[in-house]
């Protein structure tokens, strides 16, 4: 009815992706996030253009396990420059 050999090697592939699995995940965790373009991981939709300042809130810590949501520190957006201020300047709001 069930072949012993197929079990056994049925058992050892899902064995053997299981230890992988857990070693890849323990090996991806161990290393710190990487950033987004601000650094912060915010978008330069949450920016604000002339002053930098990042309009973001953040979900951080504050002692003895409590929690609170804070504003983001970001002053500057480091990212890719968006395509639309590459190939025109903006026309809105004039500058005097």
């Amino acid at each position: 009815m069930f072949d012993p050999l197929s079990l056994v090697v049925g058992a050892g592939l899902l064995g053997a992706g299981w230890a992988l699995g857990r070693a890849g995940r323990r090996r991806g965790r161990s290393g710190a996030q990487s950033p987004g373009p601000c650094g912060c991981g915010h978008d330069l939709a949450l920016h604000d253009r002339e002053t930098g300042t990042c309009h973001a809130e953040i979900f951080r810590k504050t002692g003895h396990g409590l929690k609170e949501w804070t504003g983001c520190r970001c002053r500057r957006y480091t990212g890719p420059t968006p395509l639309e201020d590459v190939f025109t300047s903006p026309i809105l709001p004039p500058n005097p």
